[in-house]
């Protein structure tokens, strides 16, 4: 089995070679800069771009080929169709591809292009595994620093529940399905083993540091203007804002354990990724 990676020298990229190595597996590492991928279960590396097709002959020879979902929202279904499509053209057997938690199904603004790409990819006639990964509590610790310099958390969840994993999580699940057998035409929904709110974030951030550092709850449109603020443009700001929105109606919680099952031991628990954090800022008060 040859198997491939794009998005090799992304974060998730970079953790899925290195729990592939782990499990005694290789991958040739697609990306943009070959020359960058160059860590831990890489084999070899080929330059692939989502959006030049040009770089598509990376494809040739690869029999499992993981789609990573390009981070472009400028035109992502339009690169994923293009990449599934060459990879039908050179002959791979089974694409793994990172979807959303729900995304048939959830009213999220960022389901939308994951629910036509996977659309895309069963229609395509390969072999698949769709990995509906949950939110990666990295999203809500990597702005821990601004947080702190404002004195608390914020977002617009309410009391919506994250059944968040680590980014190191989610990339163990990719190399358990891209090694192993039995995972061909299966939707996996994938989610940490126990849910939290932003409160109980803000919480925990407190008893770390030592400080009081509340959660401020805000509507969609003021936590949209806050983002915006900080320089991201308005339609990432509103899909940001939604998908708390839609986390407090339930759309990021999900209660069954399964990528605890497919990677063998319990998701990493909240209180780590945010240690790790705190310590990364050199802000954490060895409290934890």
């Amino acid at each position: 089995m040859t198997l491939a990676i794009t998005g090799a020298t992304g974060q998730l990229g970079r953790l899925a070679l290195s729990a592939i190595a782990a499990r005694g597996g290789q991958a040739i590492a697609l990306a943009r800069n070959p020359a960058k991928a160059t860590g831990a279960g890489a084999g070899t590396a080929r330059a692939f771009d989502y959006t030049d097709p040009a770089t598509f002959s990376a494809l040739s020879g690869v029999s499992v080929l993981v789609l990573i979902s390009s981070n472009d929202f400028n035109d992502r279904v339009g690169q994923h169709i293009r990449v599934i499509d060459a990879a039908r053209a050179a002959g791979v057997g089974r694409v793994i591809y990172t979807s959303l938690l729900g995304a048939d199904r959830s009213a999220m603004l960022l389901a939308a292009d994951h629910k036509a790409t996977e659309a895309h990819l069963l229609a395509s006639g390969l072999d698949y595994t769709l990995l509906r990964n949950g939110w990666y509590i990295e999203n809500q610790t990597g702005s821990l620093g601004g947080a702190l310099a404002a004195g608390g958390l914020i977002g617009a969840a309410g009391a919506g529940r994250f059944s968040a994993a680590a980014r190191a999580d989610y990339a163990e699940a990719i190399a358990v399905t891209a090694l192993g057998a039995g995972h061909g035409g299966k939707t996996y929904e994938l989610a940490g083993d126990t849910g939290y709110t932003l409160a109980d974030m803000a919480a925990e951030v407190s008893r770390q540091t030592g400080r009081d550092i509340p959660y401020n709850d805000m509507p969609f449109d003021t936590y949209k203007g806050v983002l915006q603020s900080f320089g991201l443009p308005e339609g990432f700001a509103a899909m940001l804002a939604d998908s708390d929105v839609q986390a407090g109606k339930g759309a990021l919680e999900d209660n069954s354990k399964t990528l605890s099952r497919l990677i063998g031991r319990p998701t990493t628990p909240m209180a780590d990724v945010v240690k790790d954090a705190l310590l990364a800022l050199g802000a954490n008060a060895n409290r934890a």
